[in-house]
């Protein structure tokens, strides 16, 4: 029997890689003659571009940069010289599970550090960056990537704005930049369609999540059109806002005023780089997983891509998640997690707990 664990992360509980590890070594603990293949997987959520180096074999390069409001933290980047392409995560360092909930504050925090280490890999001659959207603690337009890449952000009096400065987003009234930006291109890889104004945007689905009061939408928004307003004067250029200009607090938007910028969808980018269909071909039985398959996971979530290939290729496919709403999705099998209470302690350990139960429990029924 071929085995294929293809697991995306348990969000807040158990990392992808964890969770191919543990189902690995229970079924090679009771299906004594299988091959067990492990390809944990990402759909642009935090952690795509770490998946991404590890599956790829790339180069690993670290450096301490700041995180979302300013203090140092250790961040990396993998980099492929024969592609000149350097892969890394907004989360790595710029990530909200830096953060503590008292710190959470839009005004202030900044993707600076990305952009630290986005400039760090143009120095190993990186010419193309792809950026893995998920996870970030900002909503920031991609501020502080473009101010650590050269460009310049005065206030009213001409004033230079410093990274991290209380309500920065909201003083800017000037930006500019000499010419001389890196010649680089970007790919964004995300999870989410939304974009970055309107009601559906950045701003009021994904704000509150980052500590943007509900009093402050408002004052938010009306900078955010300012500095929309600042990058299209100073690109001299016409940005139409799109889908997924929202995933990041609107990172890739502000990116496209000033360097060659595309979105992918994150699940069919991972894919297609870890040749993905070549793994489904030589397995009999895919195993996937995600915290809780919700009517979100239906929409370009890792599981469901997964799904639709494993479907393509006329194989066999279980779901180990949370919740019910995978039931009629299409799965061989729905492996049912316990809802985890994240109030408690050890939830790292109650969520591989539970998993560890639920694999022996089903391997054990011997009908695979």
């Amino acid at each position: 029997m071929n085995w294929l664990i293809a697991p995306n992360a348990f969000k807040g509980s158990i990392e992808a890689d964890e969770a191919a590890k543990i189902i690995q070594n229970l079924i090679q603990a009771e299906d004594k003659g299988s091959v067990v293949k492990t390809a944990p997987i990402a759909d642009g959520g935090d952690g795509t571009c770490y998946l991404l180096i590890q599956h790829l074999g790339l180069m690993k390069f670290h450096e301490q940069v700041c995180d979302p409001i300013g203090r140092a933290r250790d961040g990396f980047f993998g980099y492929d010289p024969i592609s000149e392409t350097a892969y890394l995560d907004v989360s790595t360092v710029s990530g909200v599970k830096w953060l503590a909930s008292d710190e959470l504050n839009p005004w202030v925090s900044s993707s600076y550090g990305t952009g630290e280490l986005i400039k760090e890999a143009i120095s190993k001659g990186a010419k193309n960056i792809v950026l893995g959207l998920g996870g970030s603690a900002t909503v920031d337009m991609g501020i502080g990537i473009l101010a650590a890449l050269g460009i310049i952000f005065l206030d009213e009096k001409g004033d230079e704005l410093a990274p991290f400065s209380p309500y920065f987003l909201q003083k800017i009234a000037h930006i500019r930049f000499n010419g001389n930006l890196p010649s680089i291109s970007f790919t964004c890889l995300c999870d989410v369609s939304n974009p970055f104004f309107g009601d559906n945007g950045a701003i009021p689905v994904f704000g509150p999540q980052k500590g943007l009061k509900a009093d402050d939408q408002k004052l938010f928004v009306d900078a955010s059109k300012k500095v929309y307003e600042l990058f299209e004067k100073a690109s001299k250029k016409t940005i139409d806002d799109q889908p997924s200009f929202g995933a990041a607090g609107g990172i890739a938007l502000g990116l496209s005023a000033f360097f060659p910028t595309e979105i992918a969808q994150g699940a069919h980018f991972f894919f297609e780089k870890i040749e993905m269909e070549k793994m489904i071909d030589s397995a009999d039985l895919i195993v996937t997983g995600e915290g809780r398959y919700d009517s979100q996971s239906a929409h370009g979530k890792g599981s469901f891509e997964l799904l639709q290939l494993a479907h393509k290729k006329g194989k066999k496919i279980w779901l180990i998640t949370s919740g019910d709403e995978a039931d009629e999705a299409g799965f061989d099998e729905v492996i049912k997690l316990p809802d985890l209470d994240f109030n408690l302690s050890n939830i790292q350990e109650r969520a591989k707990g539970n998993l560890k139960q639920a694999v022996f429990n089903k391997l054990n029924e011997k009908d695979f």
